[in-house]
């Protein structure tokens, strides 16, 4: 992947240390340093746990700083979200990047930024309330929806995770982003046959998260007689919290205990009702784990035809699909090569190298404007 004659860059990125936009960004910055990238990585909202840390310094070229201000969706108002601009502005005047990444679009509402801006499309209220809740949204996400599209306004380029969300975004914001396909990095260690491993079932995401869908997934535990364990935090920083009865949690867990506990698993859970790409699906996949997901656009353009689909709030139907698998060890082997194969598909090479591009266009288009202008 590596572009010798081209020059080289320095990216100010911002992420969060809550979701998968930390996995995201660590994957990012890591493989493009292959074409003499550095990377700037300013954290918003809280800061990143110690092993979370110790990845981010891993990485040659990258630069961790926290910036210690509110993310953009835990904002309680417009001039708290506008608070949260000035620290990126600051960091940006004396870093001198050629170009900003923005994890958090609706920063570009209110930050002034000299290098030109790539927003990405990871989520948003607007969309997660049509996905979850439906209708009409309330005040409170009203407001932080205006700040987003002034964001994605001000952006140079915008790019969304999966041809699904870019048409939920387009839907809802009336923009339409490229579409660059997340991507992680294969574990190393070899596989074992889902046949072969523990009778368990294992899940993983933000708990606390409405959109997660953990109160089926819980609803159908009860009805599964496997135990069924998922990891990840039950409260949220905005303080969401969720409580369950059947799911045994396994609290937030670092990295490679995840990676080790969907190897120990032959079978995988997501009942989510709103996912833009769905990174823990993916890590599942090349875990070699047979994928049982809620039937949601995003799912189906990525895993058709190597997971089982449910509906989405049908704890029978995600019961029923589970009990079928455990009770059918060449049906589990089968699905889990099927979703390695087509994990295959969801490199963090192929993101990197459409990123680059992306940023290279971003140069490119505010350099042209600026020879016109004069």
């Amino acid at each position: 992947m590596t572009r010798d004659r081209e020059p080289p860059l320095h990216v100010l990125m911002t992420a969060d240390a809550v979701g998968g936009v930390w996995t995201y960004a660590l994957d990012l910055a890591r493989a493009v340093v292959e074409d003499h990238v550095r990377t700037t990585l300013v954290v918003l909202g809280p800061p990143p746990e110690s092993d979370q840390q110790h990845a981010a310094r891993d990485i040659p070229g990258l630069r961790l700083i926290v910036a210690g201000t509110p993310l953009d969706w835990t904002a309680d108002t417009p001039e708290a979200l506008a608070g949260s601009a000035r620290p990126l502005e600051w960091i940006a005047e004396r870093a001198q990047p050629d170009i900003i990444h923005l994890n958090s679009p609706a920063l570009a509402a209110h930050a002034r930024l000299r290098a030109p801006v790539v927003g990405v499309c990871h989520s948003c209220v607007g969309t997660w309330w049509a996905a979850v809740r439906g209708g009409e949204p309330p005040d409170d996400f009203r407001w932080r929806m205006d700040v987003l599209a002034r964001g994605y306004a001000a952006c140079d380029r915008l790019a969304a995770p999966s041809h699904a969300f870019a048409q939920a975004t387009a839907e809802v914001y009336g923009v339409r982003p490229a579409v660059v396909l997340n991507g992680r990095r294969r574990p190393a260690s070899p596989l074992r046959p889902p046949s072969e491993r523990g009778r368990q079932v294992f899940s993983a995401g933000r708990l606390w998260d409405p959109g997660k869908n953990v109160v089926t997934l819980d609803a159908a535990a009860g009805r599964i007689t496997a135990p069924v364990m998922a990891a990840g935090p039950l409260a949220g920083p905005g303080g969401a919290r969720t409580v369950l009865d059947h799911v045994r949690s396994l609290g937030r867990m670092e990295a490679g205990a995840v990676t080790g506990g969907m190897g120990a698993s032959p079978v995988f859970v997501s009942a989510a009702l709103y996912e833009p790409f769905g990174l823990t699906a993916l890590e599942a996949a090349q875990a070699g784990c047979a994928l049982v997901l809620s039937d949601i656009p995003t799912f189906r353009e990525l895993w058709d035809g190597a997971a089982v689909f449910f509906p989405a709030r049908d704890d029978q139907a995600l019961a029923g699909a589970v009990s079928e698998l455990l009770g059918n060890p060449a049906r589990l082997d089968d699905l889990g090569a099927r979703a390695a194969r087509r994990a295959e598909r969801y490199g963090v090479g192929a993101m990197a190298e459409s990123t680059l591009a992306l940023w290279r266009d971003a140069l490119a288009c505010r350099t042209a404007r600026r020879e016109d202008a004069a």
